[in-house]
């Protein structure tokens, strides 16, 4: 593997062994992180009675890379890891997302995110990630918000919280639009209702006042 920094690999390739199947490559080491000091790698195997992912963290070192985590989880075969880069809690780092599932018709797209701990050099999975489809980081409320679509729809709002998610607030178009606080403790209060709105796929960036995403 080069150990120059200008490396970016997004590739769909298939290697054949007796048993196991390189199905996805995916190689980043000046956007990731600290910027050409981090490097991470990420593969999708098919193996004969399962699907998995192997993820490899760096550090660079002098003019070398050095292994400094190993990341691997069972993945479905039916869609690939799409793997992307951004900020999502607005440190000027970027974090990772990988899609994990696809739900109603496609209108979900379920991923695990993991947080670049710079403190720690390392990337923290949100165990909770994937109950939170069509993930965006929020300029506006300075968070994550989700967008949930069903019969109808919900914007959540949340914050990083060690190594999770947690919702703060929430906006459901369904039957109307009702708008939820949410405090530490889980408990919901409703501080807004319309049941005069009937639209049913909205996304919200903020909940109080209300005000609609022009893009999403």
């Amino acid at each position: 593997m080069s150990n120059k920094d200008a490396t970016q690999i997004h590739s769909t390739e298939r290697v054949s062994t007796d048993t196991v199947q390189l199905e996805e490559v995916f190689i980043d080491s000046t956007t990731v992180g600290r910027k050409k000091f981090n490097k991470v790698e990420v593969y999708k195997y098919r193996a004969t009675d399962s699907n998995y992912v192997d993820i490899n963290f760096y550090i660079k070192q002098g003019d070398k890379w050095k292994l400094n985590q190993t990341i691997h989880f069972l993945k479905d075969g039916v869609i690939g890891c799409d793997t992307k880069l951004s900020d999502f809690n607005n440190d000027g780092l970027n974090d990772m997302t990988i899609v994990s599932a696809v739900a109603a018709r496609g209108a979900n797209e379920v991923r695990r995110l993991f947080i670049y701990d710079k403190t720690k050099d390392q990337l923290i999975e949100m165990k909770n990630s994937e109950n939170y489809p069509n993930m965006l980081y929020n300029k506006e409320l300075n968070c994550i918000d989700a967008f949930l679509v069903y019969g109808g729809s919900s914007t959540v709002f949340l914050r990083i919280s060690g190594d999770s998610l947690k919702e703060f607030a929430s906006v459901e178009a369904m039957d109307g639009v009702t708008v939820k606080e949410i405090d530490r403790n889980g408990k919901e209060k409703v501080i807004f209702q319309d049941t005069t709105n009937k639209a049913a796929y909205i996304r919200f960036k903020t909940y109080k006042p209300l005000k609609e995403y022009d893009e999403y």
